[in-house]
């Protein structure tokens, strides 16, 4: 279910009616300092690259400049898969979850590219049980499933897919700031 939050979901203040309280993330939407880990810079196409130890491991990109974005996203969030052991996958199970991340990316990047200007950044956090997706973007609209889903006819999938494969999903807008994050959650395989 679809959550807004006009702060990070890490922050245990009451949740505004309506949302769904299905994932209380310890996350911070904004700030790599904020995610407890130093920010390095890589010089692979504006990514960079932070590591918070064997517990939670965070990796951004950076989308500035940048073209055919949707490709490059899945390809970072492939390697991003690889350094934490996702892939290759010893099980179907563990490959579909991997194929499942790689997905979600594919549609959050997909549609700030359709709906809101482009996307600005991917971060994307892992914890050993969850993978944590966000894409920032200058989009002023509010992404949803298209309601009624229709399943015979083509586009409007999007967010409806993000919605069946993921646990959580929502968007954080900070006050006085343009733009949103639309973030996702993931499970590892049991």
């Amino acid at each position: 279910m679809s959550t807004t939050r006009p702060y990070p979901p890490g922050d245990r203040r009451p949740e505004p009616s309506g949302a769904s309280g299905a994932s209380e993330g310890d996350v911070p939407a904004n700030g790599a300092s904020e995610r407890g880990a130093p920010e390095t810079g890589a010089s692979d196409g504006g990514a960079a690259v932070s590591s918070g130890g064997r517990g939670r491991q965070v990796r951004r990109l950076s989308f500035d400049g940048e073209s055919g974005v949707v490709p490059l996203a899945r390809d970072f969030t492939r390697q991003a898969l690889y350094a934490w052991g996702w892939l290759p996958a010893a099980s179907a199970d563990q490959r579909a979850a991997a194929e499942d991340v790689l997905l979600v990316v594919s549609e959050l990047v997909t549609n700030a590219c359709l709906h809101a200007e482009g996307p600005d950044e991917l971060w994307i956090t892992c914890d050993n049980k969850v993978i944590r997706v966000e894409i920032s973007d200058k989009g002023t609209g509010q992404p949803a499933p298209r309601t009624p889903h229709r399943a015979g006819r083509p586009g409007g999938h999007g967010m409806f897919i993000v919605q069946r494969l993921c646990l959580d999903w929502g968007v954080v807008r900070t006050p006085g700031v343009s733009g949103k994050r639309v973030w996702a959650e993931l499970g590892a395989p049991a």
